[in-house]
């Protein structure tokens, strides 16, 4: 079935093209994100207030990474549930302030804290640089939950596009003792196959938002060369085993070019036995949670992972 694309979507594809501004890849990777920052403004809404925010460092492998805390509304004092959020932006464009929206969002609808790093990004630093920030953010997370209230048995991951591909990865990490444990992972539209041949860039390569040449582009920044496509750090999809990963929220927007990818992953999981709950937004586009401003279903799907990472750790239980 054919699925007509939400009136805010519309809208928001029209403001694109009255922008009329080229596509990231005939660019830099600074301009995409000067760009890319311009138009944030243009498509999230008024930011919520938290009960707090803090902009802290922590030490890297090769360096310090800025990290947001955020503490929603209604967190505990003591064992609180921890998000730790990784921002989408293929893994080229993105800052904390570019998803400061979302996790706030998270941080207040799971009255929980939410961490935020932010992490090195390609072509500077290509794979796996800006995993490996992401990896020394979640072992912060953990070595300070006494210190920092949270309760160690409930943090979770979370990520949109690239940051769910990153969120991905962190939980077969997590998984295979690489990384500290994860108690769920909630992925948005999550990049899972840098190989790129999925039927859904085909389908929606040109007029969704993000086209099939950006994507390429973007990927190819991100690895050093073709053989880190094949790597499943890169592409969590061809992982020989998904058994054992944490329970997994996942959801797929209908006009995506990265939908089949979304959903093969969460055939994966569902096949191995994975607690797993798979939410599509049929009538949505890429990026569709970023744009709270004319998309009304923006803050409805962090809602719905919030609900799902609370159901399944209390399945887990």
């Amino acid at each position: 079935m054919k699925h007509r694309v939400d009136p805010g979507a519309v809208h928001v594809l029209a403001l694109g093209r009255a922008a009329n501004q080229p596509p990231f890849e005939l660019g830099t990777a600074n301009e995409a994100r000067a760009a890319y920052d311009a138009g944030c403004p243009i498509l999230q809404d008024d930011r919520e207030l938290v009960a707090a925010i803090e902009n802290r460092t922590i030490a890297g492998t090769v360096g310090p990474i800025p990290l947001r805390i955020y503490r929603g509304v209604g967190a505990p004092i003591a064992d609180a549930p921890a998000l730790l959020y990784l921002h989408g932006g293929g893994w080229v464009v993105g800052t904390l302030e570019s998803h400061d929206e979302i996790c706030r969002w998270f941080a207040n609808i799971g009255a929980c804290i939410v961490f935020c790093p932010d992490y090195r990004l390609a072509p500077e630093h290509k794979f796996p640089a800006g995993l490996e920030d992401c990896v020394s953010a979640l072992a912060h997370v953990v070595e300070q939950a006494s210190w920092l209230g949270i309760d160690p048995d409930r943090i979770a991951v979370a990520g949109d596009s690239a940051g769910g591909n990153l969120a991905a990865v962190l939980s077969l990490l997590s998984r295979d003792g690489a990384a500290r444990k994860i108690s769920a992972q909630l992925l948005l539209y999550p990049n899972t196959d840098a190989r790129q041949t999925a039927d859904s860039y085909v389908r929606f390569s040109e007029g969704y938002g993000l086209t099939t040449s950006t994507m390429r582009w973007f990927r190819d920044h991100y690895i050093r060369d073709a053989a880190d496509v094949g790597d499943w750090r890169v592409s969590p999809l061809i992982v020989e085993n998904v058994a054992g990963v944490p329970p997994a929220f996942i959801a797929i927007a209908g006009h995506d070019i990265l939908a089949d990818e979304g959903e093969a992953y969460a055939r994966r999981l569902a096949e191995a036995g994975i607690p797993l709950i798979l939410r599509r937004w049929q009538d949505q586009i890429h990026g569709f949670v970023s744009m709270g401003r004319h998309i009304s279903a923006a803050r409805r799907a962090v809602e719905e992972a919030v609900a799902g990472w609370s159901s399944l750790v209390d399945h887990a239980d």
